[in-house]
C-alpha cells in the first residue's frame, strides 16, 4: 500500500508528470513543490528549488519526498561552467531540500539520480553494478553523484531514509532529445547503415521507471539502498531502430554497414561521438533490485517503443 501523502518535485516534467498521474490515480494526497503548479496535484508550494530558505510548509502534510526536480543532461553544453549549474540545482538544491525534509519529520526521501553516476559506458558483458564506487565523466553526472553523497550522510546523521534510483536513459509517451529523433527515422523509414550494430544499451520504459518509484515509496527493503533500473531487456542499436520502424507500422530497412566504417566516416566527418553513442555499449545489472524488492519491469521494451508511438496518434 502505497503511503497516502507525497511531496513531489519536478511534477511538471517527464517523469515527475508521470509519476504524479500515476499516485493520483491510486488515490494519494500529493502536494507538488516547484515554479508552476500542475493540475493533478492536491496542493501546491511555490518555491525555485535553486533557493529554498524555509520549505516547512511543503512537509505539513507529507509522509515521503518524491524528487524527481533536476537540471537535464545537455548534449551540447554550450556554457562556460556548467559544473556549477549542474551543482546548483542537482547536488546543493537536492541536498539543501533533503536537510530540511530530515528536520520535518519526513521518513523516506526518494531522489532519483543517473547511471552517469557510475559511468558513460560498459565493457560487453561487464554491466555497471549498484555497489561500483561511483566513476562520473561529465558535469551533469558529477552532481548526481555528489548529491548521492550529500543524501547518505544526511540519512546517517539524521535517521530519514535515503532512496537513491539510477536510470539509464528513459524514454515513454512525449520523450525528447535523440530518442525523440531516433522516432522520426523510424517514421521516415529511409535505408539507413545502422543494421550490424551488435552493442548491448540498457534502456527504461517511463512506465517501468515509475511503477520502481511508486514501490520505493514504502517497500520496507528499499531503505537506504542504491537501485539501478531498465527494462531488464538489453538491445543494439540495430534491434531498437527495427523494433522503432515495425512499431511504426513499417518494414526496417537497415543497411549491414560494418562498425569499423561507420567509425571511419564518423572520424571523417567530426561525428566521432555520435557513432560512438551509436555503437557503444552501457549496460547495467539490476538483479539487486529485483531481488531486494521482488520487482520485475511490468512491461518490455518492445511494449514501451510501442506506447511511444500509439501516444503520438
Amino acid at each position: 500500500m502505497v503511503k497516502d501523502n507525497v511531496l513531489l518535485t519536478g511534477a511538471t516534467g517527464f517523469v515527475g508528470n508521470a509519476v504524479l498521474n500515476t499516485l493520483h490515480n491510486r488515490g494519494c494526497f500529493v502536494t507538488a513543490m516547484g515554479r508552476a503548479r500542475p493540475k493533478l496535484a492536491d496542493s501546491f508550494v511555490s518555491c525555485n528549488l535553486n533557493n529554498i530558505s524555509d520549505c516547512s510548509a511543503a512537509f505539513k502534510t507529507a509522509e515521503v519526498v518524491v524528487h524527481v526536480a533536476a537540471r537535464a543532461h545537455v548534449m551540447k553544453e554550450v556554457n562556460a561552467d556548467p559544473l556549477t549549474l549542474y551543482r546548483e540545482v542537482n547536488s546543493t538544491a537536492t541536498i539543501n531540500l533533503a536537510r530540511q525534509a530530515a528536520a520535518n519529520g519526513i521518513k523516506r526521501f526518494i531522489f532519483v539520480s543517473s547511471v552517469k553516476v557510475n559511468g558513460e559506458s560498459t565493457q560487453p558483458g561487464a554491466p555497471f553494478s549498484f555497489e561500483q564506487a561511483p566513476c562520473p565523466q561529465d558535469p551533469y553526472g558529477v552532481s548526481k553523484a555528489e548529491a548521492e553523497a550529500g543524501l547518505r550522510q544526511i540519512a546517517t546523521e539524521t535517521g530519514m531514509e535515503v532512496v537513491i534510483i539510477r536510470p539509464p536513459l528513459v524514454y515513454g509517451p512525449g520523450v525528447k532529445a535523440n530518442f525523440a529523433a531516433m522516432m522520426r527515422l523510424a517514421r521516415k523509414n529511409l535505408p539507413l547503415p545502422l543494421g550490424a550494430i551488435h552493442n548491448k544499451r540498457s534502456l527504461v520504459a517511463l512506465d517501468n521507471l515509475v511503477d520502481l518509484i511508486i514501490t520505493c515509496i514504502d517497500h520496507p527493503k528499499a531503505a537506504n539502498q542504491t537501485f539501478l533500473v531498465s527494462d531488464d531487456e538489453d538491445v543494439s542499436t540495430t534491434e531498437l531502430l527495427q523494433m522503432m520502424t515495425r512499431a511504426a507500422g513499417k518494414k526496417p530497412r537497415l543497411l549491414p554497414v560494418p562498425v569499423s566504417w561507420l567509425k571511419l566516416a564518423g572520424k571523417l566527418t567530426g561525428k566521432s561521438a555520435v557513432i560512438d553513442r551509436l555503437c557503444g555499449n552501457l549496460q547495467v545489472d539490476i538483479s539487486h533490485t529485483k531481488q531486494t524488492l521482488g520487482w520485475t519491469p511490468p512491461i518490455t521494451v518492445e511494449e514501451g517503443i510501442a506506447r511511444c508511438f500509439a501516444a503520438k496518434g
